[in-house]
């Protein structure tokens, strides 16, 4: 066994001009494997052994095969010839296989044929009729001619397919799918392959892939055989080529085609009932259902769901194990012609009749639909619980707490007590967050807390704090301010610029004192002579407001101003202080803000120190320690280093939700009313991020218009005609 799949395996052929000679030792390998055998068993067959003999002692012919490696001669390498590839299949009860031939042509009416290449394939050992091998047969020519018109750089202008099979023909004009799974698919296949191209008739006397599974020796393999050269009427005009036969019918297709089968179903027509689609409410369905069949809605209602089980037990017969109401053992109430719940409390004589057996009704009809709007509109749109409960003292319905959830999900008022807002997925870093080699405060945030109570004499005044939060260094900048109007900020701004530098953006939220110090600075720039407002149109600040009410776009110093509150908590209390301590104190707090390590600190001694904000402001990483003593669980907490190292990753709004768009009917959030006020608008705009997610979007309500995140917004479902 080993030496004859040694010998058969040496053969190269990648054209498979070979092919009628190869085919002949693969059926003797497949021949010997008939039964389980060792690679090294010497006791072969001898009629198996003597068919192996003679194929091999063919090989020293294969010195003399020779093939060109031209398809035509120079007088037919012309664009203005025509080319066609004709495949020709064949298969026998032992092998199936296919050869090519391309047909040039040129406008003289000379004609040359080549062999271009051939394939072919055991039978499978499972016993299949003629037609069937045909049939594979054809599917490997139909392979072999997709992959010549794809992998071909000549221009093909016609591809004709040959078989000796009339069979294999009638079922490549019929659909596949009146064909069995082996049948069917392989015709669907081909003609997927061959979708435009022809499929002819040659009988087998002229078909050359007729070599192929009767076998051929080595010696007859020339290249002026009608191997190598193709059938003698492709040299001649296609009107001399073989016609069609009568092409079998149906009849005489054999078992192949699918036994045909009968599907019907017989059903009575109930009483017309109104269109339940058409209708708002369950009391003008019931209405329009009144005067038409005089309240025969609910046993209308079961025949459109249940028609099978409300057969059976309206004629006496119980319900099909596989039907969906076995459980509920049904019974037929012959007064309402209702089917009700059996269950197992009809030995109950508190409960009401209706409630022992309530009505049972499919939860998807809708006409329940109606029902579940009535239920949910006469609670004052209360949990699906409520509802479930409420009407489960009447109605079965299966599957029912999921059917009243989803219509709460699309009623506007249950939204309007229970909807939440889709956040969007958190943004990446702004561009301020990570800009490099610029210097601090260059892109700076900006925000007040307070109040603080400073003792002035023999009275209090209050006093607010303002911080300047650098984007890129995390460095703070922390003043006070005597009151919270426009002049105040502007003053603490000038203070700022003077120590720090002018920066090149400022944020922050929509305070009064911010907007009229940004209108202020735009009017007083606009006032100024021409040529000056062209030297210092570069000095000028960009400032960006964030939307109102979205403490969560200034999170980076928001965090900041919570630090700054803790020190002021625990070392003053509610002791009243002068404006002097307080600055102190506030600007100390700076100090310990800026001494927090940038990165992780090492434990290593070996390791440098870690960068902290004042490394960058003033070349050291800290300033002297103050003369204060503060808890070990304040500023100088680990939490510092551990938000440096959670930049990257999202700790919320981590999941995709579908963008805010414009006309959206929305409920905005406005934690100073009680929900039942919050007012209800529509989208008018909407302000993407850098990501193209919205972020926030302008809302019109009545007259007015408000500028709120989407993360204060909540969507309500578009109300039903």
């Amino acid at each position: 066994m080993r030496s004859i799949y040694k010998v058969v395996a040496s053969q190269y052929d990648p054209l498979g001009f070979l092919v009628p000679y190869t085919t002949r030792a693969k059926v003797v390998i497949q021949h010997l494997w008939d039964k389980k055998r060792d690679w090294e068993d010497p006791a072969l067959p001898d009629h198996l052994l003597a068919a192996w003999r003679e194929w091999e002692d063919d090989l020293p012919h294969l010195q003399s095969i020779v093939l060109p490696r031209c398809y035509t001669g120079h007088e037919l390498d012309s664009p203005t010839c025509e080319r066609q590839i004709h495949v020709f299949c064949d298969a026998s009860e032992q092998a199936y296989g296919s050869v090519a031939y391309l047909r040039t042509e040129n406008p003289h009416g000379v004609v040359q044929v080549a062999f271009v290449t051939a394939r072919s394939r055991v039978a499978p050992k499972e016993q299949q009729s003629i037609p069937c091998l045909e049939l594979c047969a054809a599917l490997t020519g139909a392979q072999m001619a997709r992959i010549l018109k794809s992998e071909l750089t000549l221009s093909i202008q016609r591809v004709v397919l040959w078989s000796d099979s009339t069979t294999v023909l009638k079922w490549l004009q019929s659909e596949s799918c009146r064909f069995k799974v082996f049948v069917g698919t392989r015709v669907a296949e081909i003609q997927d392959l061959t979708e435009g191209d022809t499929w002819r008739y040659v009988d087998s006397a002229q078909n050359p892939a007729d070599d192929i599974t009767r076998g051929k020796p080595l010696d007859t393999l020339t290249p002026d055989s009608r191997w190598g050269q193709g059938p003698t009427f492709l040299w001649c005009d296609p009107d001399k080529w073989p016609q069609s036969p009568q092409i079998q019918t149906e009849a005489d297709q054999g078992e192949e085609l699918k036994k045909p089968l009968f599907c019907g179903l017989t059903t009575t027509s109930p009483s017309q009932l109104p269109d339940a689609k058409k209708f708002s409410s369950f009391k003008d369905l019931l209405t329009a259902t009144t005067k038409t069949l005089h309240g025969a809605a609910p046993g209308n209602v079961q025949q459109d769901s249940f028609p099978i089980e409300y057969a059976q037990l309206q004629s006496g017969k119980p319900v099909a194990k596989s039907s969906r109401l076995l459980k509920l053992a049904p019974e037929f109430d012959h007064s309402d012609k209702l089917i009700r719940v059996g269950g197992r409390l009809r030995h109950s004589n508190q409960l009401e009749p209706d409630t022992v057996h309530p009505v049972v009704l499919d939860a998807k009809h809708p006409v329940t639909q109606l029902l579940i709007q009535e239920y949910d509109y006469r609670l004052h749109h209360p949990g699906p619980e409520r509802v479930f409960s409420e009407m489960r003292r009447k109605y079965w319905l299966p599957g029912g707490r999921e059917a009243i959830r989803r219509f709460q999900r699309k009623c506007q008022e249950c939204q309007k007590w229970r909807g939440k807002p889709q956040i969007p997925k958190m943004a990446d870093l702004p561009p301020s967050r990570v800009r490099l080699f610029k210097p601090a405060f260059y892109s700076t945030g900006v925000d007040c807390f307070g109040p603080y109570s400073v003792a002035i004499g023999r009275r209090s005044e209050k006093r607010w704090g303002i911080i300047f939060k650098c984007m890129t260094t995390r460095a703070v900048h922390i003043d006070l301010l005597s009151s919270l109007n426009a002049d105040s900020f502007l003053m603490a701004l000038r203070r700022f610029i003077a120590r720090r530098g002018k920066p090149f953006e400022l944020i922050s939220d929509q305070g009064t004192n911010f907007r009229g110090g940004d209108r202020e600075l735009r009017e007083a720039f606009a006032d100024l002579a021409p040529d000056i407002k062209a030297q210092l149109a570069s000095q000028q600040i960009d400032w960006k407001l964030n939307p109102p009410n979205a403490p969560h776009f200034g999170g980076c110093w928001e965090r900041e101003i919570r630090s700054v509150k803790q020190a002021p908590q625990v070392t003053l209390g509610a002791q009243l202080v002068t404006d002097e301590v307080l600055r102190t104190l506030l600007i100390e707090i700076e100090g310990i803000l800026n001494s927090k390590p940038l990165g992780y600190t090492s434990a290593d001694i070996a390791d440098p120190d870690p960068i902290t904000p004042n490394s960058l402001l003033i070349g050291r990483p800290d300033a002297s320690l103050p003369q204060v003593v503060y808890p070990d669980s304040e500023l100088l907490s680990s939490r510092c280093w551990r938000h440096s190292q959670l930049l990257q990753a999202r700790q919320k709004w981590n999941a995709e939700n579908p963008d805010l768009h414009i006309g959206k009917t929305v409920l905005i959030i406005d934690p100073q009313l009680p929900r039942s006020l919050w007012p209800v608008g529509t989208v008018t705009s909407v302000s993407p991020g850098l990501d193209g997610k919205v972020r926030s979007a302008e809302v019109n309500v009545g007259d007015r218009a408000y500028t709120r995140p989407v993360a204060r917004l909540i969507q309500l479902p578009e109300l039903s005609d």
